[in-house]
């Protein structure tokens, strides 16, 4: 229910090579006026809204129709008009539309060595009943040249805050024990 109106994918039965939609989503100019009647009647009580519902619908007609008509093309076969009402009352009507949500920036994926993922991978055999905290700072001790070492890599790449590369390191052993424990 988000807004999309790039659903150019076809009904599954149409044809084997066509993937099935699992999300119905509105046009984008539909989803706007249906979430500027959702604001209005913010505060209704279901009734009130209910009323409000029937009005708009009769009074925007010609767009709700030609999104009923959208949607049944793209193979929806649900109660279209109930999930419209169902969406104005219960998301668009408590979305927070202050703020617009931004998608942070991903930041590039720095990978540890492959020394380092060896060195843990063979530690974590030779010791798989010790718990993985204890497991962690003895391999730690016992590996402080590898660790060093990759301490720098991970600098260079650019994580400049010591904290992060600790977490990283930790991260990265503590994955490697359970995909290696779990076996």
């Amino acid at each position: 229910m988000s807004n999309s109106s790039s659903n150019s994918s076809s009904n599954s039965s149409s044809s084997s090579n066509s993937s099935s939609i699992f999300r119905y989503k509105f046009t984008d100019e539909f989803t706007n006026v249906l979430c500027e009647f959702s604001k209005i009647h913010q505060y209704d009580d279901v009734k009130t809204f209910k009323e409000a519902w029937t009005t708009w619908v009769e009074e925007h007609n010609s767009i709700v129709e030609d999104e009923i008509i959208r949607l049944s093309r793209t193979g929806y076969d649900g109660d279209i008009l109930k999930k419209m009402f169902v969406s104005a009352r219960y998301y668009y009507r408590k979305k927070d539309l202050s703020k617009p949500t931004e998608q942070k920036p991903r930041n590039k994926y720095v990978s540890v060595s492959q020394d380092l993922l060896i060195e843990m991978d063979k530690y974590i055999q030779e010791n798989p009943t010790i718990q993985p905290k204890i497991a962690f700072e003895n391999f730690c001790q016992s590996n402080v040249d590898l660790i060093k070492s990759e301490v720098k890599n991970l600098y260079k790449a650019g994580i400049k805050d010591i904290e992060e590369i600790k977490q990283k390191v930790k991260k990265t052993y503590n994955n490697r024990y359970f995909v290696l424990i779990k076996k």
